[in-house]
């Protein structure tokens, strides 16, 4: 069953001052949508919230129909796997212990592992290219294999949705594009509910079926990504002047900044 996440009228903030007020969001079941925005504007907060990482102040996130604030950590985590911004582990973990911690939210109350762990912690190995890396402590690795270790862990968990906050932070372009693949796979062959913050424009147009823009702390715009993503609302959301054209690729939009050295016009510094 896909996984539906939405939000109602919620509001998020830190220190009293609220960054997110009232909003409301219903993400597609079953579809990748990518959350973009400039800096500052709310999506790692958003995101943060409707995996129940970030307390709401007001509103409600249901997951299922379900108020997300009554699911058991572990119930919830049987349901949804997330990568944070910031993941932090404990010192001297290997690779392959660490990944098999997403298989907690299966193992019974005493904890137990078998055989069905071990095959998963190897597929999910495998998938993101850090197999041989299973027995090397994580703290030796770079910070791109570390990010895709922690995906493992994602995936390991075996979920019908997956949040990701910036999951292509520290990966070359070679192993992004693997990465956003991956998820595009998952999404297809498993009907898996992917939502991603994410920052380059062109790879979320390529591959989300849902595209949701956020200015200030709002939803500036949602939709198909031929939709949203338009000179205009570059320009509004990001304060950047581009065109956008069919990507030769997939016929999608993609989106080309004019800049300006390169246009004769050099600024004064």
């Amino acid at each position: 069953m896909s996984t539906s996440i939405t939000a109602e009228g919620i509001t998020l903030g830190y220190r009293g001052a609220p960054v997110i007020e009232g909003l409301h969001l219903e993400l597609p079941p079953g579809k990748v949508t990518a959350i973009v925005g400039p800096n500052a504007c709310g999506k790692s907060t958003l995101l943060r919230g409707l995996a129940r990482l970030h307390p709401i102040s007001a509103g409600r996130v249901r997951i299922n129909g379900k108020d997300a604030s009554s699911l058991s950590r572990r119930e919830l985590a049987r349901t949804i796997g997330v990568l944070p911004q910031t993941s932090i582990a404990p010192d001297g973990v290997r690779v392959a212990e660490l990944v098999g911690r997403g298989r907690f939210p299966h193992q019974g109350w005493f904890g137990r592992h078998t055989s069905q762990d071990d095959r998963v912690v190897l597929r999910s190995l495998e998938a993101t290219g850090v197999a041989d890396l299973a027995e090397r402590r994580l703290d030796e690795l770079s910070g791109g294999q570390r990010q895709r270790v922690w995906i493992a862990m994602v995936l390991a968990q075996e979920t019908d949705a997956v949040l990701l906050d910036e999951p292509t932070t520290y990966l070359d372009v070679t192993h992004q594009l693997e990465l956003l693949d991956l998820l595009d796979d998952l999404n297809a062959q498993r009907g898996t509910t992917v939502v991603m913050v994410l920052h380059e424009l062109n790879h979320a147009a390529r591959y989300a079926d849902h595209m949701v823009v956020m200015s200030g702390g709002r939803i500036a715009g949602q939709g198909a990504p031929a939709d949203v993503l338009t000179a205009e609302s570059v320009r509004s959301a990001f304060g950047l002047d581009a065109e956008v054209v069919p990507d030769p690729v997939t016929g999608g939009p993609l989106v080309v900044p004019r800049g300006r050295t390169r246009l004769g016009v050099t600024a004064g510094i």
